[in-house]
């Protein structure tokens, strides 16, 4: 069954009156039911102000790393564990083709359903997740496989296990080693991108944003928590951190924005994986052109550029 967010109301509404007029059979009602929800769908969508956003990467319906890989990746086959501790399930790491183009593709998953979000811990990696993804980042530049990332965390797991086992290092770590690699590299934020846990896997050649994926250091409820002390505030605090995809590539913190199917990745998600996938080619096509330590020397003084600002 579908879900709704309070604004797609008047959607929802729309899919139930053509749901009952097919089971009528009334060809004449569908058909202008159908017209009244391509209007309503395109009224809806095409505004959104940045909290409406921030609903729409957290959609329980929006594809997650699993359901990209499923769409995109051809012959695709899963590398378990970091051969150190255990495989964590909130990581994900598959070799596959990409058209006629090998490829390592490194996701965050969410899970569905309450067994698997458990079992993944709700997307929040563990140190071991992030030894998971470098171990296989260190398999493709061996054989000289472009990766892609896929982002989709509300953050790293802040438990004290995770802490014991040098949560922090394994980040500070993939940062340092991925910035490095002599591979192309593709990072995609498919839905939240949070703080640290969306770093660690974000370093890249091409770092670009679904339309209405977000990026944030903090989440916007953590933010209005310590600016207002009112978690109430998110609203407020989604527009001031400026953490859509349309702000972060303003701001050159982000290199593109992949548009969505207009109703959204949660309603297309066939359209969206095409929209990844021709986005991926065309940046390794670009890529490929480059060797290997001109592609690292580029990406350092890409990371080097964050945050540089000049005095009028």
């Amino acid at each position: 069954m579908a879900s709704y967010l309070d604004f797609e109301k008047n959607i929802q509404q729309l899919d139930e009156d053509i749901a009952n007029a097919q089971i009528k059979a009334d060809i004449d009602a569908i058909n202008i039911l159908r017209k009244n929800l391509e209007k309503e769908i395109i009224k809806t969508y095409k505004n959104l102000n940045d909290y409406g956003r921030l609903q729409l990467a957290r959609h329980p319906d929006r594809p997650y790393a699993l359901d990209y890989i499923e769409l995109i990746l051809q012959d695709a086959y899963e590398i378990h564990g970091d051969r150190a501790f255990r495989d964590d399930p909130a990581i994900v790491c598959f070799m596959g083709y990409l058209g006629d183009k090998k490829l390592i593709v490194i996701g965050e998953q969410k899970g569905r359903g309450t067994k698997d979000k458990i079992a993944r811990n709700f997307g929040m990696p563990h140190p071991e997740g992030y030894r998971k993804a470098l171990r296989v980042a260190r398999l493709a530049e061996k054989f000289q496989i472009p990766i892609l990332f896929l982002i989709d965390t509300p953050g790293a797991y802040p438990g004290i296990g995770a802490e014991e086992r040098g949560q922090s290092e394994a980040i500070a770590k993939n940062l340092y080693e991925f910035s490095d690699l002599k591979t192309p590299t593709v990072a995609v934020v498919i839905g939240e991108g949070g703080s640290g846990g969306a770093l660690a896997i974000g370093v890249a050649d091409k770092l670009a944003m679904m339309k209405n994926s977000v990026f944030s250091v903090i989440s916007p409820e953590g933010c209005a928590a310590i600016l207002w002390n009112d978690p109430s505030k998110i609203e407020v605090a989604t527009k001031a951190m400026k953490v859509t995809a349309d702000d972060l590539k303003q701001q050159g913190l982000i290199d593109d924005v992949i548009e969505e199917p207009i109703n959204g990745a949660h309603r297309d998600k066939e359209g969206a994986a095409v929209a990844i996938a021709e986005y991926v080619k065309k940046s390794l096509d670009e890529l490929d052109k480059i060797n290997p330590n001109e592609l690292v020397a580029n990406r350092m003084q890409k990371i080097l550029k964050l945050g540089a600002f000049a005095e009028s």
